[in-house]
């Protein structure tokens, strides 16, 4: 069976019409220095017993440090990874005004075979992108994520510009 995560993909409107997303950069040394191809949704596994959409509003509140806010939130759909995850994604539009606080912390031992062990926090930066900056930030996996954000928002005439160019195929729903 595959992995499954699931996750918030925020979004607003600016005052021009430009459609942006609220993602995350996630902390630890690997991504240390790291920022195209290196942004996610905020986002976490969780296992056949746990309802998707509880865990994707836990998990934003530890990498965020702040709640979710409390909106209509729209299944997106169902994205399959490179990896072979599958992640459930829920959308909302939001007017609330978002500030990166902090997120949970996780051990790691660094360097490899130090026998140090540190810790990490999970996220180190959230914030807004226009969708094209967007599209170039996230993990290339996730990009559909975009496109398909892109595709409602912009059918409902609510949004002119920072389009994804990520393309519209089916991304395993």
């Amino acid at each position: 069976m595959a992995v499954t995560s699931a996750g918030i993909l925020l979004y607003r409107i600016d005052d021009a019409g430009v459609l942006e997303v609220w993602i995350v950069h996630p902390g630890g040394p690997y991504w240390t220095g790291k920022d195209e191809a290196a942004w996610s949704i905020p986002k976490g596994v969780y296992g056949e017993d746990e309802d998707p959409f509880a865990v994707a509003l836990r998990e934003f509140e530890e990498e965020c440090g702040m709640p979710a806010p409390s909106v209509d939130y729209e299944m997106l759909g169902r994205f399959k990874q490179p990896s072979g995850k599958i992640v459930t994604v829920y959308a909302a539009e939001t007017a609330a005004e978002l500030a990166f606080l902090g997120s949970n912390t996780f051990d790691l031992e660094w360097p490899p075979r130090s026998e140090k062990v540190q810790s990490f926090p999970e996220v180190d930066d959230a914030r807004w992108f226009p969708l094209a900056v967007a599209d170039v930030k996230l993990v290339k996996g996730q990009r559909p994520i975009l496109a398909r954000l892109g595709e409602r928002v912009h059918a409902a005439g609510r949004a002119s510009a920072g389009t994804s160019s990520s393309g519209t195929e089916d991304a395993g729903t």
